[in-house]
């Protein structure tokens, strides 16, 4: 508890007793400590400890919000994804003789979203059409993905409410994705390579009519017949492919109606071999 103000008062009461009493005020409160003696000493000794202990109480109270604070911070900062870098689209890479060639499962794998705005975020899901990948010695040599775009599908509305149907339908619309001109998006690999201990993964992006190359951090392992490919969590930037709904990047006037150009992403991906 910080107190706004502390106010110490010293009495003499009858020329032998001596009296003190010690105010602290709060939010328009006020808490009383008093003490009585003959003993000037004792009251000195009495004070010297009541004011320790307020001190006390006011470090820890202070030394707790710190924590707290940094807490938060920390939390705040490990849990903001990293936009993933993002060039001119490139070469996408081929595969070779001595590969081993995977057909994705389509049922096992997902791409899971999540959009933010000023009042709050939704996310969802996205499933894969379909997929080819090639790993040649352990490391991932080439790759297509088709991204089936009418199925985004939104999970942190009830599917029975009908703002679930309205926002997923909005999503497919030309205000974002325009999912009837565009049914599909396209993963295609261009490059695979360890750097600083993490393996990353860099292939062109089509969404709608733009290609983007971009660059994410993966974990490629195979299991006998099974090959797994999952991301870190991470984002990109909607308006490098022309997502312009409610983004500050094309439009000044939005005040904070505007929705984060930045959409997460987290790709699992089983395939399994052809």
């Amino acid at each position: 508890m910080k107190p706004k103000s502390l106010k110490v008062h010293l009495f003499f009461l009858d020329g032998k007793s001596t009296a003190i009493i010690i105010k602290m005020s709060k939010c328009h409160q006020n808490y009383f400590t008093s003490f009585y003696s003959y003993n000037f000493e004792q009251l000195l000794i009495f004070a010297a400890l009541t004011l320790k202990l307020l001190l006390i109480m006011k470090t820890r109270f202070f030394t707790i919000l710190t924590i707290a604070a940094m807490t938060l911070s920390l939390s705040s900062c490990k849990d903001k994804a990293k936009e993933a870098k993002t060039t001119e689209a490139e070469a996408a890479t081929e595969m070779t003789e001595v590969s081993t060639k995977y057909k994705v499962n389509t049922e096992a794998s997902s791409i899971k979203w999540i959009g933010h705005k000023p009042t709050g975020s939704h996310n969802g899901t996205i499933s894969l059409e379909s997929g080819i990948a090639t790993v040649n010695n352990g490391t991932l040599e080439s790759g297509t993905f088709l991204i089936d775009m009418s199925s985004i599908n939104v999970l942190d509305i009830p599917a029975d409410d009908e703002g679930n149907a309205k926002l997923a339908g909005h999503l497919k619309s030309s205000d974002f994705f325009d999912v009837e001109k565009y049914p599909a998006a396209a993963f295609e690999v261009t490059g695979f390579e360890t750097v600083e201990g993490k393996t990353m993964l860099s292939g062109n992006l089509k969404l709608k009519d733009v290609t983007n190359n971009i660059t994410i951090p993966v974990t490629v392992k195979e299991n006998g017949d099974t090959l797994s490919i999952t991301s870190e969590t991470f984002t990109i930037n909607r308006s490098k492919w022309n997502v312009k709904y409610g983004s500050k990047s094309f439009f000044d006037d939005l005040g904070d109606k505007f929705i984060n150009d930045d959409i997460e992403l987290q790709i699992d991906v089983t395939a399994t071999k052809a």
